[in-house]
């Protein structure tokens, strides 16, 4: 899928007072926005209009989500008339789906990269509890530097047709990207699994607990921003690391199941 490809740009892209109808990003969360100011005519590049297109988007998305944005309200903030975004994006669910697949490699390559060693390689001199705490400060450092991107990614995400390629659709959720860093913490565990004499095959069902848990206290965090994210990742550590260290080779429920 290559919906990120920019649109062909044969002429620049002129609107009147651009810059009083864009609201800025939040703070910690700007990724190419396009300010200007002072000026009674704005002229963009095509590339400079998508990526303006791109910022109101991704604000008005994770204020609102996807069924509450309308293409008009796109257009209205940004300055620009309805066709200038369908020139673009074809519409309101290609922009969106643009920003998905943008959260979702930005979030899946700051995970990797903290499971990985800085020239890219696997680590397996890192204790397994060292990754544990990397994964979940990389988690939190997108959350706290990119909110409005991971409020997206949480939301139910629609069915979306891939602008660039007719009658497929793109299946980016923040759900396919969990089971694909489960996936990452599936082999780590299995590896820990077999070093402890627990059989590796429920390692997969551990990955699912552990991501699962550290992402859905994330969207808690995200709101509340108490404690500290270094504090809140410990605890999450904590809770995970001793959890695992003491696991028994074939848990029972303790009452039984109830008739």
């Amino acid at each position: 899928m290559s919906i990120e490809s920019p649109v062909a740009d044969a002429a620049d892209d002129v609107t009147p007072d651009v810059a009083s109808n864009v609201t800025p990003l939040p703070t910690g969360d700007r990724r190419d926005p396009r300010r200007t100011a002072g000026r009674d005519r704005v002229r963009m590049s095509g590339q400079e209009r998508r990526e303006q297109l791109l910022n109101v988007g991704r604000t008005l998305f994770a204020e609102k989500g996807f069924e509450a944005v309308s293409v008009e309200e796109i257009a209205a903030r940004a300055g620009v008339s309805k066709p200038v975004v369908y020139e673009h994006f074809g519409g309101k669910e290609g922009l969106y789906a643009v920003l998905v697949d943008r959260e979702m490699t930005y979030l899946l390559a700051a995970i990797s990269d903290a499971l990985s060693d800085e020239d890219g390689t696997d680590v397996d001199h890192v204790t397994a509890r060292t990754l544990l705490e990397r994964a979940g400060m990389a988690l939190f450092d997108y959350i706290d530097r990119y909110p409005d991107g991971f409020r997206i990614l949480v939301r139910d995400a629609p069915v979306l047709r891939d602008p660039e390629a007719p009658g497929e659709t793109s299946g980016g959720t923040f759900a396919g990207l969990l089971v694909d860093v489960a996936a990452r913490v599936d082999d780590l565990l299995a590896k820990q699994f077999k070093e402890h004499k627990l059989n590796p095959k429920w390692a997969p069902l551990y990955s699912q607990m552990l991501v699962g848990m550290v992402a859905q206290t994330g969207q808690w965090w995200l709101d509340v921003r108490k404690p500290k994210k270094e504090e809140v990742v410990s605890h999450l550590v904590n809770l995970a690391w001793n959890g695992l260290q003491n696991l028994e080779a074939k848990p029972r429920l303790v009452e039984g199941r109830r008739k």
